[in-house]
């Protein structure tokens, strides 16, 4: 893995190779970065962030929101998705045409050439929060790529293999940087480590992580 991720001239290049179907993105979202905040403080005003509650009836570390035409929710019915958001009644908000440009070309920079994101789950990182190796896999097609986004403060991402039990690698995420995954890895073990406390000049004290999904 090591030598993968140093295969690029330079310490650290612009596409960082996560597996062969799998690709870290530097600073790929850095430059719309404040339209992109600004677009996820619109969307949490219409839906609010929340802490979902688990299958197992606990509550969620993270705060999610979603846009699109479905949402990502939790509770102790199981995980899906909805095209309402549970709290207002409301459909979600729709995806930003920043938001959708940026899924469209960072999945088309991985090699995903035809993405059409139709949910983006929003997480909202305090410090000390962290997201357990999990897979996404409540999606109908997945086929699709996921296209993840880190703003704020940085994170230590961590990318297994396809058992739970396989190595993670510690992969260091900055504000602005894009994982794409998909194909043969779309269905690998990936979480995150705790974040650490910290303020960032954007989103303040806070990390936060859009994931485009195609799901239904």
């Amino acid at each position: 893995m090591t030598a993968d991720l140093l295969a690029a001239a330079g310490a650290q290049p612009a596409h960082l190779l996560l597996g062969s179907q799998a690709v870290l993105l530097h600073g790929a979202a850095r430059a719309d970065a404040p339209v992109l905040w600004a677009a996820v403080e619109a969307i949490a005003a219409r839906a609010p962030w929340r802490h979902m509650e688990t299958p197992g009836g606990r509550a969620m570390s993270v705060a999610t929101t979603n846009c699109g035409a479905r949402g990502w929710v939790s509770d102790r019915r199981g995980y899906r998705y909805a095209t309402h958001d549970p709290l207002t009644g409301e459909p979600w908000p729709a995806l930003p045409a920043a938001l959708l440009r940026l899924a469209r070309a960072s999945a088309q920079a991985a090699g995903f050439e035809a993405f059409e994101p139709d949910a983006c789950l929003i997480n909202r990182y305090a410090p000390g929060t962290r997201l357990s190796l999990h897979q996404d896999r409540d999606e109908r097609d997945l086929a699709a790529p996921i296209v993840s986004v880190s703003l704020g403060l940085p994170a230590t991402f961590l990318w297994g293999g396809m058992a739970r039990g396989d190595k993670a690698w510690r992969v260091p995420l900055a504000h602005g940087d894009v994982v794409v995954w998909g194909g043969v890895d779309r269905l690998r073990f990936h979480g995150v480590l705790p974040v650490a406390p910290g303020s960032h000049p954007l989103t303040g004290p806070f990390r936060v992580n859009l994931t485009f999904r195609k799901a239904g």
